[in-house]
């Protein structure tokens, strides 16, 4: 009995992944066809829309303002999130309680009207279509990520053990080098990665603050829709796919090392 309903959840749990995953694996082969239009199933076999990607200055120009934001974000969002995490388990109270739920506000109020509200705020600091403008308003975004995956580690951390380190005469530095930042590193960097996604696939703030001249991919692809339906979105997106899974397969794959050691 007990084999037959293993075998029947690993069944409902394959299908579910399949109804999940099914709508973006459409796009593979979508990106191949010879056609300039979306059409499923594709017709021919062609690497047009994969050249027209990295050779058109457009795509390739707001691909590269994405990745260097996404950078950027991550490195700031997860020193940020990491220092509130910390500092929010230290303090143990209901006034900590309180700032959680203030930092994870971005997750919580839709996109939209968080969008209406910092393009507000970016006229009159001239933000809009600035470099600073996406760091800032994607950092915010990506903070929560960071605070929850720390915070999550820090929950089960043995305080015991930074007791032992300063009786044996560490410092604080020397402990939370040699003791707290080993044991929560699974977890900064799953924030870490969570933080890039999110910069990365950002499109509502982004259509608020984009301008001509500087554009992330998602507004692009969103543009391009609205406009054309250039096939090439469906070579994006596939890299994109592709992209993403890996580099989150290879963190949490890290990550579970990392616990296990």
């Amino acid at each position: 009995m007990k084999r037959m309903s293993g075998v029947v959840l690993g069944l409902a749990c394959l299908l579910v992944a399949l109804w999940l995953v099914a709508p973006t694996l459409v796009i593979v082969p979508m990106s191949f066809n010879e056609k300039k239009s979306l059409a499923f199933p594709p017709t021919g076999f062609s690497l047009q829309w994969y050249e027209n990607f990295f050779s058109n200055p457009t795509w390739f120009g707001s691909f590269t303002t994405s990745l260097k934001i996404a950078l950027i974000v991550a490195i700031l969002a997860t020193v940020l999130g990491t220092a509130a995490a910390i500092g929010i388990e230290k303090m143990k109270n209901r006034t900590a309680g309180v700032i959680r739920a203030i930092l994870i506000t971005p997750m919580i109020v839709p996109g939209v009207v968080l969008a209406i509200g910092i393009y507000a705020v970016y006229l009159d600091q001239h933000l809009v279509g600035t470099y600073a403008g996406y760091v800032l308003a994607h950092t915010m975004l990506a903070i929560p990520f960071v605070l929850i995956a720390v915070g999550a580690n820090l929950s089960v951390f043995d305080e015991r053990l930074e007791i032992a380190a300063a009786s044996l005469g560490a410092s604080r530095l020397t402990t939370f080098r040699t003791i707290n930042l080993p044991l929560i590193a699974p977890g900064i960097l799953s924030g870490m990665l969570f933080a890039f996604v999110t910069s990365f696939d950002e499109i509502i703030v982004s259509l608020f603050i984009t301008s001509p001249q500087l554009k992330t991919l998602p507004v692009q692809i969103f543009s391009s829709m609205t406009r054309d339906a250039d096939p090439t979105i469906t070579a994006v997106g596939t890299l994109i796919f592709f992209a993403t899974t890996t580099v989150i397969g290879i963190g949490l794959l890290i990550g579970t090392r990392m616990r296990r050691k």
